[in-house]
């Protein structure tokens, strides 16, 4: 099957690929893991920081009139957790650039901060320092985590190889219903999973899971074959037949982990659910001219990258 079409990346990856290729040039020997990926790593004094940041704006992350300021905050924070736990890394702190709209309003900027105090606690990240500006527009949180590799040093996206397993975390799709803004990210799952040396590669599943499944694909240049009647949905999903297995692979910001693995012995799957970790497996990586395959009750078909684009 031809993966000309299956592979074809977003418009945003597209964007991004001719981007990247200039900044990755300038790259000093001690980056571990570059652009393109859930987190970067940077040796540091012998040993490697992981980094990761992400921009939420007023309604299209979140929507201001609609929820708490505190909500918001932990949103902001939380996807951030995720990035490091798609690496496995260990969460050390978190910096955060905020830009309110004006005229400013000294009671946005205090929920807004207790919010992000209620959210490190929480999610056991502290805060440590950030930045403030008012300007013409909605608001805006830039929030830039930082971890440390775990026990199997810093995972990314590249290390699926063919006849390795891939697994969900979770279930997905319907997110947009609430569980959007109020997930734990996997941080506890990922350090599970690195603790009994499970995961190859891994990213979390943010702009849907066909999309984001196909950039794993991409970077670690395999194949896929998913098995659609394998794919946990979740109860969130209000619709039926061919419309929930779409919600599934494209509603985005579930927030669940995708991991390649070898096959699991009952000895391993057996210790990670003592650690309330359960493993779904949902397809087999292939070669990569097999391209991204879905195989439903009609057989087979392209995995099209349905899910968020931000140039879309």
């Amino acid at each position: 099957m031809s993966d000309s079409q299956d592979r074809a990346p977003s418009q945003e990856d597209a964007w991004l690929d001719r981007v990247l290729e200039r900044i990755r040039a300038g790259h000093p020997d001690g980056v571990r893991v570059g652009p393109g990926h859930d987190c970067a790593a940077v040796d540091v004094d012998g040993g490697s920081v992981v980094v990761t940041t992400d921009v939420l704006v007023d309604g299209v992350h979140f929507r201001l009139d609609a929820m708490e300021p505190a909500t918001v905050a932990r949103k902001a924070l939380a996807v951030n957790l995720s990035d490091l736990a798609a690496a496995a890394a260990v969460p050390i702190g978190f910096v955060v650039g905020g830009v309110l709209p004006a005229p400013a309003d000294p009671a946005l900027f205090e929920a807004i901060s207790l919010g992000f105090a209620e959210a490190a606690e929480a999610l056991a990240c502290p805060c440590l320092g950030g930045d403030t500006n008012v300007a013409e527009g909605p608001l805006v949180l830039a929030v830039t985590a930082l971890g440390a590799p775990g026990p199997m040093g810093v995972l990314s996206r590249k290390g699926a190889e063919p006849g390795m397993v891939l697994s969900l975390t979770g279930p997905v799709g319907g997110s947009i219903h609430g569980r959007h803004l109020t997930f734990t990210p996997r941080v506890a799952e990922a350090q599970a999973l690195a603790r009994h040396g499970v995961p190859r590669a891994m990213m979390d599943v943010s702009d849907g899971l066909a999309l984001d499944l196909s950039r794993l694909c991409r970077a670690s240049g395999v194949g896929v074959r998913v098995d659609a009647d394998r794919i946990p949905i979740h109860p969130d999903v209000d619709a039926t037949g061919d419309a929930r297995l779409a919600h599934a692979l494209g509603d985005g910001e579930d927030f669940e982990l995708l991991v390649a693995h070898e096959p699991l012995d009952a000895e391993t799957t057996n210790a990670l659910a003592a650690e309330g970790v359960t493993l779904v497996p949902i397809g087999t990586f292939q070669a990569p001219e097999a391209g991204l395959v879905l195989v439903g009750p009609d057989g087979e078909q392209p995995l099209r990258p349905t899910g968020f684009d931000h140039l879309g």
